[in-house]
């Protein structure tokens, strides 16, 4: 089955983006409440993300949804409610279970000096190893196939700053690969990079998911490429979530103007057949 989204998909495709029904989550979030200090960011959220289908947040800015994903990969501590893994608390399981389960990769991570493509995909490793286990057969095999299906293995000497963005955020992923999570978190993959390198750093992720089933949740701020790649969309405003549900329910002119401020209409993808926004009355000249 191939559900890339440039071969042109009827819109009843059944194995295409957005169409697959999402069913039970390992990964929930009960009467989530994060805050900065005194500012409340998210408050009282509910979610969950559906086990093997891909999952794209979307929001306007300084809506919560980088908050959230820090939430849910445990980087912060909730003011209320919890984050829940197999219905246990995360706060009440030990870190190094947690990245043994969870991948999280952050917005615009920074590589350590001259640190070559290699050496940072075998950092993925770290969460299996211990003082009596160091590097072993597994952990190349790893490495090894998490820069195969990144497409970086022709890389693997080169220093990371010395790559194109696209190049570099191809190794992060790799990196969270390397790990071998069932989950993986992804905040913002395509910022700063031109429209080519997203689409092929989008491509990844979802030939990850083809063909792993692993579940994937990522922050995107272009809800046409949420709408294109997700299976399961989230859209939040103020802190909470407003909708969920596959992109072609989800995604309305309604929704576009309450979330975003922005009149829309929405039709369908000549390519997908899932939802396309296109921005109404646009500037003229005339006024």
């Amino acid at each position: 089955m191939n559900r890339s989204p440039h071969p042109a998909p009827g819109p009843d495709t059944a194995d295409s983006p957005g169409t697959r029904s999402p069913g039970g989550g390992r990964l929930v979030a009960r009467g989530l409440t994060l805050a900065y200090e005194d500012r409340t960011v998210v408050e009282e959220l509910d979610l969950t993300l559906p086990d093997g289908l891909v999952t794209a947040v979307v929001g306007p800015n300084a809506c919560g949804k980088s908050t959230t994903l820090r939430a849910l990969g445990r980087l912060l501590r909730p003011r209320a409610g919890a984050v829940l893994l197999d219905g246990v608390e995360l706060a009440e399981r030990p870190t190094r279970e947690i990245a043994r389960r969870i991948g999280l990769l952050p917005q615009s991570p920074v590589a350590p000096e001259a640190i070559t493509v290699s050496d940072l995909v075998s950092r993925g490793r770290q969460p299996h190893q211990r003082w009596w286990r160091q590097w072993s057969e597994e952990d190349e095999r790893a490495v090894v196939e998490a820069m195969e299906r990144t497409g970086v293995t022709d890389l693997a000497d080169r220093p990371v700053d010395e790559l194109s963005g696209g190049q570099r955020q191809r190794v992060w992923i790799a990196m969270a690969l390397a790990q071998e999570t069932e989950l993986l978190l992804l905040d913002e993959p395509t910022t700063f990079l031109d429209i080519a390198h997203q689409v092929e750093v989008l491509d990844v992720i979802r030939r990850l998911n083809h063909d792993r089933r692993r579940t994937v949740a990522m922050v995107l701020h272009d809800l046409n490429q949420a709408a294109r790649y997700a299976d399961h969309l989230i859209a939040m405003s103020g802190g909470r979530v407003v909708a969920s549900g596959p992109p072609a329910e989800v995604v309305t002119a309604a929704l576009v103007e309450d979330v975003f401020g922005l009149a829309a209409v929405v039709v369908r993808d000549p390519v997908t057949g899932g939802p396309l926004v296109v921005p109404a009355a646009p500037w003229s000249p005339d006024g």
